[in-house]
């Protein structure tokens, strides 16, 4: 399978982020975790997922993956900054 994405470093953690907006993406666990493998993958500590959200006047939908256990978690910090990052330099979002 074939899949683009971005990869960031923010603050000592790297990150790959993947666009889901216009087509619906559906890894699983062991699909994640290949692709944050540092020796065989393209190696991330977190998966960051944008999608298009379901509720209405909200851009997206935002997810995070465990690199190493292709786990979702709640919230990273760092993460969230190359998201922002990444939403305004692709042009996804008219917010400010």
């Amino acid at each position: 399978m074939r899949l683009r994405f971005t990869k960031m470093q923010g603050a000592g953690n790297d990150f790959v982020v993947i666009d889901a907006t216009a087509h619906a993406l559906n890894l699983s666990a062991a699909q994640l975790r290949q692709l944050g493998d540092r020796r065989f993958g393209v190696g991330c500590d977190q998966i960051l997922v944008i999608e298009k959200s379901s509720t209405p006047d909200v851009d997206f939908r935002y997810r995070i993956f465990n690199g190493a256990s292709g786990d979702e978690v709640e919230h990273c910090g760092n993460g969230a900054r190359c998201f922002v990052r990444y939403v305004n330099e692709k042009g996804l979002s008219t917010q400010r």
